[in-house]
């Protein structure tokens, strides 16, 4: 079997970058892979609206989002496969397997990588207490309600304040669940303020921040859960233990990126991310080899998810149409300076780049009346003031070619406080 382009994973960054290829050049072959019976991913499941504003200027909810990009591939010629497991990754090929073909081999011109990501289950948090019924991750719950039409339950806690489960904690009231409160291990939250204040505030739903879970209490079934304030060092304080009854615990602490088959492959992960690292056409280490959407870093916005799949995309057809893609090319790095986590891209090879690049990066902390500021080789080149800066929020700062092209070699990207 061939294909010009294999993309693993048929979610919103997979069919992204599927249109956008085929887009760039109607006579690729272009063969996306899924693991789960539909496409769309994520999406289907994300009843709420919010998606779609900056990619087509109106208001979507998850479903109307995807198949607004499941409707062009007939058109396009885009082939997929549905419940199919990718075993093996290579810059040439990929090995997958489903029932229909058994194990098969795709040689292939390019592979893009659009894994996602998954959610931290409670054997990672080292929650203490029984195995009850009734600890979810809240993706798993949102999935339960959303397409199974099954309430886990009537009386809950949510532990972690991601997007997923702010909007859990509004999804469970309207089905008639009481969600007795939010607690979140950090000083502050790590949702957007728009679902803070739209699914907790709007509904007097209470978030207490620097709190965590220390006990989950019941036999056969969550009876309650034991809440405690947290130090500096996220220890429990002992004196602020708090039982709250309750027969449901949602676990919203954060997402992971699917990159197994990435690791495997020998791909360089970003430690900061657990994503790899791309330069600004989202190739990896790996020549032919692309990630884009929350296998390379957890995104706030679909939409940026699919502006950046777009780029992957464009940048996997170049590659496979031209032997000297990415060629004699200077390079330079992008570093996380002070106040910042990470980067993306984390280096820009000037000649493929056309007239600007968008570099995103999540701050470390919650910051007030600061700065962001880019620096060329030392030299401060960028300096813009941001009432507040969290990590719940990517940043991003666009810097045009010609500035680059006065860069020596590196390039440094910080939060500064006034």
């Amino acid at each position: 079997m061939r294909s010009d382009i294999v993309i693993i994973g048929g979610g919103p960054a997979g069919l992204a970058a599927a249109v956008a290829a085929a887009k760039y050049d109607p006579s690729l072959d272009i063969m996306i892979l899924e693991r789960d019976a539909e496409l769309g991913g994520i999406l289907n499941q994300c009843i709420h609206n919010g998606f779609g504003l900056h990619t087509f200027n109106e208001e979507l909810t998850g479903p109307e989002y995807a198949e607004r990009f499941e409707a062009q591939l007939p058109d396009l010629g885009i082939k997929f496969m549905l419940n199919t497991m990718v075993l093996d990754v290579a810059s040439s090929s990929v090995t997958a397997v489903n029932s229909d073909q058994g194990l098969f081999n795709i040689e292939c011109g390019a592979v893009i990588l659009c894994m996602g990501c998954r959610e931290r289950p409670r054997g990672a948090l080292n929650i203490p207490g029984l195995r009850p019924a009734g600890v979810f991750t809240a993706g798993t719950a949102q999935r339960l309600v959303n397409i199974e039409g099954y309430m886990p339950g009537k009386e809950v806690v949510i532990l972690g304040s991601g997007d997923i489960g702010l909007i859990m904690a509004r999804r469970m009231t309207l089905e008639g669940a009481k969600v007795k409160a939010v607690c979140e291990l950090m000083p502050y939250s790590g949702g957007l303020k728009r679902n803070i204040v739209q699914c907790l505030d709007d509904f007097g739903i209470p978030l207490f921040l620097s709190h965590t879970v220390i006990d989950i209490k019941g036999k056969e079934r969550v009876t309650s859960v034991v809440i405690a304030e947290v130090d500096s060092n996220s220890k429990p304080i002992p004196g602020t233990e708090e039982e709250i009854t309750c027969d449901t615990l949602l676990l919203s602490c954060g997402l992971i990126p699917e990159n197994e088959l990435s690791r495997a492959a020998g791909i360089k992960i970003n430690p900061s991310t657990n994503g790899p690292v791309v330069n600004e056409s989202f190739e990896t280490s790996i020549k032919g080899i692309f990630a884009c959407g929350n296998v390379l870093h957890v995104h706030d916005l679909v939409d940026y998810v699919s502006e950046e799949s777009a780029r992957a995309g464009i940048s996997a057809a170049k590659y496979v149409k031209s032997s000297s893609f990415g060629e004699d090319c200077s390079v330079i790095e992008i570093k996380a300076g002070t106040g910042v986590r990470y980067t993306v891209p984390s280096f820009i090879r000037l000649g493929e780049i056309d007239d600007n690049v968008t570099v995103r990066f999540r701050s470390g902390n919650v910051y007030k009346n600061s700065y962001v500021d880019v620096l060329f080789d030392g030299e401060q080149k960028y300096h813009r003031r941001k009432q507040i800066i969290t990590p719940g929020e990517m940043e991003q700062v666009i810097l045009k070619k010609e500035d680059l092209e006065k860069a020596a070699g590196e390039i440094t990207v910080a939060i500064t406080e006034s």
